[in-house]
């Protein structure tokens, strides 16, 4: 819980505040915050007697995340995309309702990007995100709709629910999903689906740029599209040709023993 509420927090927070949401005895919140501190969890910043979460966090989920064979078994795609299209690339898959970054390929000299792996992001606002979900059935589209709504971070971001769906039939039709400026103004994303042997959609990759470096989004788009079934090819030991059609998604990945 200590761990989370500062995850929610910039700029971090007084012991006070801590123990006062928590509901927690001062003394007991100022011996965990001292156990993290020790290890390496929690930072205490010493002019404002702030705290917020430490590195060892952080190398923690790296490790993590390095352990899933799905980012082994991308990762030689994900850079040949990358000095392909001069992009940076992500690759994404879907937990507890946000698409959450688990390997970041950054061009040389591309426009610095406020992603990281480990971030969460929204489904409705990212071209990850819409590729995620673009086959999932209605019902529980509408399920996670009601459970974390549509954050609206400009005008371009997608806010009803029926926009929404309208995006999903898009990502059929079309074998991607574009994000046009609708998570941060001025970066705009392509992404596409990567499937396993039963045809669900387990994960996504997308390029992001400037709208100018992705002006030409038909061949940007079959840069993506051709990545995704290499993936898709590699995770399930079939062509996309051979590939049933499966309506559904597991958000779940494997782990190397």
């Amino acid at each position: 819980m200590i761990l989370e509420y500062l995850a929610q927090s910039r700029r971090g927070v007084t012991l006070s505040q801590l123990t006062r949401k928590l509901q927690l005895p001062r003394s007991t919140g100022h011996a965990l915050l001292l156990t993290y501190q020790r290890t390496g969890y929690v930072h205490r910043c010493e002019k404002s007697g702030r705290y917020c979460l430490g590195f060892r966090l952080q190398a923690l989920a790296n490790q993590a995340l390095g352990g899933t064979s799905l980012r082994t078994q991308a990762a030689t795609l994900l850079h040949q995309l990358m000095q392909k299209t001069g992009l940076t690339v992500h690759l994404a898959v879907m937990e507890e309702g946000e698409a959450i970054l688990i390997d970041r390929i950054e061009a040389p000299g591309s426009p610095h990007l406020a992603t990281w792996v480990g971030k969460r992001m929204g489904l409705h606002c990212t071209a990850l995100g819409k590729a995620l979900i673009s086959e999932l059935p209605e019902n529980i589209l509408d399920d996670l709709i009601r459970k974390h709504g549509l954050m609206r971070y400009n005008e371009n971001t997608i806010a009803s629910r029926r926009t929404l769906r309208l995006a999903c039939e898009s990502v059929q039709r079309l074998g991607y999903a574009i994000d046009d400026e609708e998570e941060e103004i001025g970066v705009r994303c392509i992404g596409a689906p990567v499937r396993n042997g039963a045809g669900e959609i387990v994960a996504a990759i997308s390029i992001s740029g400037t709208k100018t470096q992705l002006e030409n989004i038909p061949v940007r788009a079959s840069q993506v599209m051709a990545t995704a079934a290499a993936l898709s090819q590699e995770i399930s030991g079939f062509s996309r040709e051979q590939q049933p059609s499966y309506r559904g998604l597991n958000p779940i990945f494997q782990w190397e023993s």
